[in-house]
C-alpha cells in the first residue's frame, strides 16, 4: 500500500501515533519486526496452560489521560478495572496486613486523610506523609523535570520521610512507577508521577488492572481499527530506515522498499542502531547517547496454586524481592489460582536460574498469604525483561526529542523526553506527540 507516515514498531507507542493519525485522515503503514504486536508489553501463550500470559504485569494509574484517550478511542476502555479510589492492601515483612484507602474528599485531601489512617503508620510516621503532602500539591509536574539531579531516596530523605514510610509507601511505588530502586533511580520523573497522583480529580491515583491480556487490551483492537480505515499492520517486518541528507528517504523490509516522507521510528533505545544502520552526521549526537543509555530489568514468576489463595486482586508485598502480586485469575476468570509476582529493579537476581526464582517466589508469597502456606505448586514459570526499561540514574544521558534534525523522521517510545518514567503513559503520549507533529508539518 501507499502511506502517508510510516510507523516502526507496533507496541504502545506505535500504535497510539497510528491511531491518532489515521483519526485525523492520514494513510498510515504500520511495521513490527516481531511475529506478534505489543513489543514490550504483549502476551504469549503458555504451552502448559494454555493461557495468554502477559510478559510482565502492566498496571495503568487513573492520571494515566492519554492512555486512557487512546484506548476510548479503539473501544478497549472497557476492558481495563479501575477503581475511582486508591485502594492497595500490604502486608508488611512482619505478616501484619493493612489496606490504605483514598476517602471521599476533593483532591489532595482523599489521599492525605487516607494516609492519616493507615493503620501500617505511626502517627510520627503519618505526620511526615501529610507535610510531603503538602509539597506535592503545590509542584508542578512540568516544573519537577528541572529539579536537582538527586536520588528519590536523597529527596524523601531531605524531606523528612521516615524510614517505615519509604519502606512501607514510597519504596514499593517507585520501584512500580520507574522500576529502579529508589537509591539509584532520579528523583525527578519520580516526582511528575506523584504530582499527577496527587493533583487533579480523585481519580488520578486510582490503580487499574486489565482484564485481559494486554495484547487484546489494546494491540490487537488497535490493529483493527486501523485496518478497517484505510491502514496496514505488518508483523514480522523487521524495517530499516535510509536517509538521504539531512531527510528521510524511504524504509526498507528484506530489500522491499517503501518511500515515505514522514517516519516515526518507536523503537527502543536499544534498537536504534540496527533500525538506522547509516546514521547521517545530524544522528550522531542522538545515536551515541542511545547506545550509552543503561537498562534495568524486571523479573515476573508466574505460579499457578491449586486452590485460590488471595480474596483481593493484587497486593503489595514491601521489604521482600518479589514486591507486588497479582491474582491473574480475578481479572481473567480461570479456573486455577495463577498468580503473577512481580520484581522491579531486580538487577541483583535477573541472571538467578529459574529453580532459585520460583523456590524465592513461592516462599514469600507463603509466607505473606496464610492461604498460600498449604497450597500446592501446579506450574512456574519465569519471565525476564533484562531492559524493560531504560534506566533512571542521575547522570545517564539525556533522553532524545520526538523531532530529530532530519527532516521527517520522528522518535517516539516511553524512553523519548516526555518527563515521565519508563511507562505506558510515557510511551502513549510519545506517540500522540509524534503524530501532532507530522501532521503539523504537512503543507
Amino acid at each position: 500500500m501507499s502511506a502517508d507516515v510510516i510507523v516502526i514498531g507496533a507496541g504502545f507507542a506505535g500504535l497510539s501515533a497510528a491511531v491518532e493519525l489515521t483519526r485525523q485522515g492520514a494513510r498510515v503503514l504500520v511495521l513490527e519486526a516481531r511475529p506478534g504486536l505489543g513489543g514490550r508489553a504483549t502476551a504469549f501463550v503458555d504451552p502448559d496452560t494454555g493461557e495468554k500470559v502477559d510478559n510482565g504485569q502492566h498496571v495503568l494509574i487513573g492520571c494515566y489521560d492519554e492512555t486512557f484517550r487512546f484506548l476510548r478511542t479503539i473501544g478497549s476502555e472497557s476492558l481495563v478495572s479501575l477503581d475511582e479510589r486508591l485502594n492497595v492492601e500490604f502486608i508488611d515483612p512482619n505478616g501484619t496486613r493493612t489496606r490504605l484507602r483514598s476517602v471521599s474528599l476533593p483532591a489532595p485531601w482523599h489521599l492525605a486523610v487516607g494516609l492519616a489512617t493507615w493503620g501500617a503508620l505511626t502517627w510520627r510516621d503519618r505526620l511526615a506523609a501529610l507535610r510531603l503532602g503538602a509539597v506535592l500539591t503545590k509542584l508542578d509536574p512540568h516544573a519537577a523535570h528541572g529539579l536537582p539531579d538527586e536520588t528519590i531516596d536523597e529527596w524523601l530523605v531531605r524531606h523528612g520521610q521516615t524510614a517505615r514510610l519509604r519502606q512501607m509507601l514510597w519504596e514499593p511505588l517507585a520501584l512500580a512507577a520507574l522500576n529502579q530502586a529508589p537509591s539509584v533511580a532520579s528523583a525527578a520523573p519520580f516526582l511528575t508521577v506523584l504530582a499527577k497522583m496527587f493533583g487533579g480529580s480523585r481519580r488520578n491515583a486510582a490503580i487499574g488492572l486489565p482484564r485481559v491480556p494486554l495484547d487484546a487490551l489494546y494491540a490487537i483492537p488497535a490493529a483493527n481499527w486501523i485496518g478497517t480505515r484505510g491502514g496496514m499492520v505488518r508483523t514480522g517486518t523487521p524495517a530499516q530506515i535510509v536517509c538521504d541528507g539531512d531527510r528521510v528517504s524511504h524504509v526498507t523490509v528484506r530489500g522491499e522498499r517503501f518511500p515515505a516522507t514522514a517516519i516515526i521510528s518507536t523503537v527502543p533505545w536499544y534498537a536504534l542502531d540496527h533500525t538506522i544502520p547509516q546514521v547521517p552526521p545530524a544522528l550522531q549526537e542522538t545515536m551515541r547517547n542511545a547506545a550509552l543509555m543503561m537498562s534495568s530489568p524486571i523479573v515476573t514468576v508466574n505460579v499457578w496454586f491449586d486452590r485460590p489463595v488471595t480474596p483481593v486482586p493484587f497486593v503489595g508485598l514491601p521489604g521482600r524481592t518479589l514486591q507486588w502480586v497479582f491474582d491473574k485469575r480475578q481479572a481473567f476468570g480461570e479456573t486455577a489460582s495463577h498468580l503473577s509476582l512481580v520484581s522491579s529493579g531486580a538487577d541483583s537476581i535477573v541472571a538467578e536460574p529459574n529453580r532459585a526464582l520460583i523456590d524465592r517466589a513461592v516462599a514469600e508469597v507463603r509466607g505473606a498469604l496464610h492461604e498460600a502456606a498449604h497450597a500446592t505448586v501446579l506450574r512456574a514459570t519465569v519471565v525476564r525483561e533484562r531492559r524493560a526499561t531504560f534506566s533512571l540514574a542521575p547522570g545517564q544521558p539525556p533522553r532524545p526529542s520526538t523531532r530529530t534534525a532530519i527532516q521527517g523522521l520522528f522518535l517516539a517510545g516511553d524512553w523519548i523526553d516526555t518527563g515521565l518514567p519508563g511507562t505506558i503513559e510515557s510511551a502513549v503520549v510519545s506517540g500522540h506527540r509524534a503524530a501532532q507533529m507530522v501532521l503539523d508539518a504537512e503543507p
